[in-house]
């Protein structure tokens, strides 16, 4: 019966406008663990930065230390310590980045609920609408007793019809925020990839540093006599390497054409905290610390382990590790960028090389982690920026370190350039 096919498409109508509220409440519980469990992890991510801190603050000291081996050994201490808790930071990044996606994923899989059954029941009553024609209309009035059935029924219809229009907005909404969510998802992912791949190399750098423990208490036998000589070892070995490389590069010949220099600023920091200790040129440490009286770069104070990133788009030219010709006398772990603008650089004194030869890298990509090996008083991350054409990985023979080959980046004087001037004005 027609007015049979009428109730039919009400009732079908009713359905769909209950159907939303099911999914939304399924999973409110669980939401609601995984949010409270992300805060835990992100409160603990600030206990450990604090405790971070005051490590750092230790290390600070303990590196006033000069010329004591119980200040190093204890300085290396402390950097292992605190290498741990950047461990356990990253560790918690994980989980609540993981948290995150499981999070989203719920999202995800409500919406998509929600998206099915309301097409299927939307479509279904449209086609049920669509089907009951004027003569079916007409013959469900005739079959009614009163006309205030007859009302009713349109009246239902009418407003069952409107919920229709208003689901199909909905559903809109919900694809809207279903692509949204994904691309959280994508992007968490994302993070997650980076944060595990940190995770690994910061445990590198903490194998490196019991290491470099084990290697000072062999060479030193734990005497202070011993550590005393070593470190006049290599300041010695550091001095005559250094006349030997600036006569190498006095030497080379290279025209400058400032035309080919791109304009000020257009670099980014190699690090997310910026703190300078040793400016470019002739300062009041140049001519005490170098042979040459001037300092070739720009050095910047920051704690082992820190990430050091590419200034710009570019290629990796070489990498290298001087400690591995000369222990303790020049750049230490090294990374050598030409970058597409005219300008290329040296990281120096890395603890942890994140790039290789012919690698392209684009701004703001890990190339390596700051530390302190080569000649170094302290952790910083050392950088030399040059005209590009100017530089280039060279081999020579060096009689401060026994005649050994020593490989390194070297450019002719004149195309060492002020790498704060390319970089982004200090605030």
């Amino acid at each position: 019966m027609k007015s049979g096919r009428l109730q039919s498409i009400i009732s079908t109508l009713m359905l769909t406008a209950l159907l939303v509220p099911v999914a939304h409440f399924a999973h409110a519980e669980t939401a609601a663990e995984i949010k409270q469990k992300i805060s835990q992890r992100n409160a603990d991510i600030a206990a450990l930065e604090a405790e971070i801190a005051a490590y750092q603050k230790q290390i600070d000291a303990a590196g006033k230390q000069a010329g004591s081996l119980q200040g190093e050994i204890k300085k290396l201490d402390l950097t292992r310590s605190k290498l741990n808790a950047d461990i356990k930071v990253t560790e918690n990044k994980i989980a609540a980045t993981n948290l995150t996606i499981q999070q989203l994923g719920l999202q995800i899989g409500d919406k998509e609920e929600i998206i099915g059954n309301n097409k299927a029941a939307i479509g279904s009553s449209i086609r049920q609408i669509n089907e009951l024609s004027a003569s079916s209309i007409l013959e469900s009035v005739l079959a009614k007793k009163t006309f205030s059935e007859v009302w009713n029924d349109v009246e239902n219809l009418k407003d069952f019809q409107a919920k229709v229009g208003r689901r199909t907005t909905e559903l809109r909404d919900a694809k809207v925020e279903l692509e949204g969510n994904k691309k959280q998802t994508e992007a968490a992912k994302a993070e997650l990839l980076g944060f595990k791949s940190e995770l690994g190399d910061q445990k590198l750098i903490v194998d490196q540093n019991t290491k470099d423990k084990n290697k000072l208490l062999a060479e030193t036998k734990n005497q202070q006599a011993n550590y005393t000589r070593l470190v006049a070892e290599r300041l010695a070995r550091k001095q005559a390497l250094e006349k030997e490389i600036a006569n190498f590069e006095s030497q080379l010949k290279f025209i400058l054409d400032p035309k080919t220099l791109p304009k000020s600023g257009v670099l980014s920091w190699p690090l997310d905290k910026i703190i300078i200790t040793q400016q470019f040129g002739r300062t009041s440490d140049s001519g005490r610390l170098y042979a040459s009286g001037t300092h070739n770069g720009t050095d910047f104070g920051v704690p082992t382990g820190s990430a050091v990133k590419a200034m710009a788009a570019g290629t990796i030219i070489g990498t290298g590790d001087t400690d591995l010709t000369c222990p303790g006398a020049s750049f230490g772990k090294w990374v050598l960028i030409k970058y597409n603008n005219g300008l290329a650089s040296t990281f120096a004194h890395l603890s942890l090389i994140k790039a290789t030869k012919g690698q392209q890298v684009a701004a703001g990509q890990i190339v390596g982690y700051s530390g302190n090996t080569g000649y170094s008083t302290g952790p910083h991350l050392h950088v030399s920026l040059y005209a590009a054409g100017a530089v280039s990985v060279q081999q020579f023979p060096s009689k401060a370190c026994g005649g050994r080959t020593y490989t390194m980046p070297v450019a002719a004087t004149n195309a060492y350039l002020d790498p704060l001037f390319y970089l982004p004005a200090l605030r």
